[in-house]
């Protein structure tokens, strides 16, 4: 196993996260992108039950040379996020992109301590439940094929 260099940064003791399931990683009102690879493509496809083309056609976007999943035209939800018995739920959740498995722990929430801590005014699992070691933190910003790797990941109780 290869040392990292996580005794510099200000997380260097780990940090705590839990998914409580709120959806709100996953929703508006702002505008943003939900960018997916072609392997990930084809998987939600097969999660779905559609041909990729057609997941491309009614769910997916092209902004320049990637591409992003749609959101919810009015409230800027991912298009995969829907209300199941009462609560919020991911549809294509064992197939969820790069993106949403890296949650929290994307280069803008760990740039410092008072960005982790805004992350966490709109995201109630962090600073709480599991502990993630500088390490593991590390491993998960740079698992960009979870699909091979899929260990690497910021694990949720929301399955």
């Amino acid at each position: 196993m290869s040392k990292t260099n996580t005794d510099t940064k200000w997380y260097a003791a780990g940090l705590h996260f839990e998914c409580q399931g709120c959806g709100g990683c996953c929703s508006g009102p702002g505008e943003g992108y939900i960018w997916v690879l072609r392997p990930e493509i084809e998987l939600i496809a097969q999660c779905l039950d559609l041909p990729p083309e057609q997941l491309r056609r009614q769910y997916l976007r092209r902004v320049g040379l990637r591409t992003t999943i749609i959101e919810h035209e009015i409230t800027k939800d991912c298009i995969f996020l829907r209300t199941i018995g009462g609560s919020r739920q991911c549809v294509i959740y064992p197939v969820r992109p790069n993106q949403c498995r890296t949650w929290p722990f994307w280069p803008e929430n760990l740039s410092g301590p008072n960005d982790w801590n805004a992350a966490a005014h709109v995201c109630p699992g962090i600073n709480r439940g599991r502990y993630y070691s500088a390490e593991q933190i590390e491993r998960i910003k740079r698992n960009k094929r979870w699909w091979e790797n899929q260990q690497d990941t910021a694990d949720s109780s929301q399955k």
